[in-house]
């Protein structure tokens, strides 16, 4: 572990410590980098995803006992949320 000496904005400690739940200034620290390295993280794993070509054409026959959900439009309905 690094120990640092740095000065921090006292708004935005008190804002994040809020958000995070958290009760001292070393455990919000922890907590905020710690968040952007799941973000980071995350991003990268929907990047890996939106590059893997996905049928979904028969999805609703697939499924066991008779349960399945026609997932065809999957993606393009994902587009045109996004672009909403």
């Amino acid at each position: 572990m690094t120990r640092i000496t740095v000065d921090v904005n006292d708004e935005w400690l008190d804002a994040a410590r809020e958000v995070l739940g958290t009760d001292t200034t070393v455990a919000t620290i922890n907590a905020a980098l710690h968040a952007i390295a799941v973000r980071r993280q995350a991003k990268e794993i929907v990047a890996a995803f939106d590059q893997v070509e996905t049928d979904f054409g028969e999805s609703a026959e697939a499924w066991r006992y008779g349960g399945g959900r026609d997932l065809s439009r999957l993606a393009e309905n994902a587009r045109d949320a996004d672009a909403a």
